[in-house]
């Protein structure tokens, strides 16, 4: 079934969640080409926020499950909003994946539409809207196998790669094993196949996690699922959102396992998991994300736990940096104080608190309390 048309309404620098579809006239293929590109609800081009760019081949029928899952992780924080990109190739996939039988390279029509995306696709969505670092390739069958070319680049452009149930050209397991082993560059491939998938594509698939999945590669991230009873096209659907679910599993808030693994069990300053959590998110997908409540109050909690008033301090300056126009940042900063022994400063402090707005499980009652306790125990 065609997709509906959605046009794009714009209100002065903001828009709403989209779906644009448009004609696009490549050089390349030398024909217009159709592509659907879905943009965030909360895009706007007066703040500074940037989105991860998703290239799904197979538009036509991977695009709407691409963006289904986009919305769904990012609406529970567990990846971020990101701009989607679908490349239509309904009765041309076979033309645009052609490759050689000899060398296994693409040619012809196959290396046309891999210029086009390269040279000319990726270029007119990163110049036209505010895309992070962080890109990702998604495709199933014959352009699961095609979007591995770009992984042979001398500087790949895509840093994710979600390639499911893949049918490969000559030679493409062997080679890609030896890209993936030896990726100089931070790098996230996730591999997909079903029981049910032909026997001769399941072969090269397993053939290719065997060759992977015991890398030694810090720079490596493998994601490797073998599905049930599904067969190449149930592989699409269950696939997506296990990649999704696997490659952005460091943005994810902090679970209670993962608390309970590896927050609790540290001696001191439990802030320094915090903090390095979030650079690397910085670091492997481009963009800086705002400190959820949900990350806070679980460092919180085990500051307090622990008697780690170092990091309950540094939860303070955090607090005023990242949410400003509340009393986080003054709360933890006055119980600071109070645990240190600065009664004075934490009465002031606590003041400045109940000044601000409540947030989260912190109300003017309950700064209250505080202030109210502390003048009934020193005399103030």
């Amino acid at each position: 079934m065609k997709k509906i048309l959605i046009l794009l309404l714009v209100c002065s620098t903001s828009m709403n969640a989209q779906v644009l579809n448009e004609e696009f006239n490549s050089y390349k293929l030398g024909e217009t080409r159709k592509i659907d590109i879905y943009i965030p609800e909360s895009y706007s081009a007066e703040d500074k926020k940037t989105y991860p760019l998703v290239i799904v081949l197979d538009g036509d029928y991977l695009f709407d499950l691409a963006v289904s899952n986009t919305k769904l992780y990012s609406y529970w924080e567990e990846m971020p909003e990101a701009i989607v990109v679908g490349v239509q190739q309904e009765n041309v996939r076979i033309g645009d994946t052609k490759y050689n039988d000899d060398s296994g390279l693409p040619e012809e029509r196959g290396a046309a539409f891999f210029e086009f995306i390269a040279m000319e696709l990726v270029p007119y969505i990163t110049k036209g809207y505010k895309t992070a670092n962080f890109k990702m390739i998604v495709g199933h069958d014959r352009t699961a196998a095609f979007l591995n070319y770009y992984l042979f680049k001398e500087d790949p452009m895509f840093d994710a790669y979600v390639s499911l149930a893949p049918k490969f050209a000559p030679f493409m397991e062997e080679r890609l094993a030896d890209k993936l082993n030896g990726t100089e560059k931070r790098r996230f491939y996730y591999l997909a196949t079903g029981e049910n998938d032909d026997k001769r594509g399941r072969k090269a698939i397993k053939a290719l996690n065997d060759k992977v999945k015991t890398s030694t590669n810090e720079n490596l991230s493998f994601y490797f699922d073998e599905f049930a009873n599904a067969g190449e096209n149930a592989v699409a659907g269950y696939g997506i959102a296990s990649a999704m679910d696997q490659i952005f599993g460091m943005y994810k808030p902090i679970s209670v396992k993962e608390y309970r693994e590896n927050i609790a069990t540290m001696e001191s300053d439990v802030f320094s998991y915090l903090e390095k959590k979030y650079n690397d998110i910085e670091t492997f997908f481009g963009f800086r994300k705002q400190t959820t409540m949900n990350d806070i109050m679980a460092i919180y909690a085990a500051a307090k736990k622990k008697e780690d008033l170092e990091s309950l301090q540094k939860l303070g300056v955090l607090g005023l940096k990242e949410y400003p126009d509340t009393m986080l940042g003054h709360f933890f900063e006055a119980e600071f104080h109070e645990l240190s022994g600065e009664p004075k400063k934490a009465l002031r402090t606590y003041e400045k608190a109940f000044g601000s707005s409540e947030i989260d499980f912190l109300t003017k009652d309950l700064v209250l309390e505080r202030i109210d306790a502390l003048k009934a125990d020193f005399g103030y």
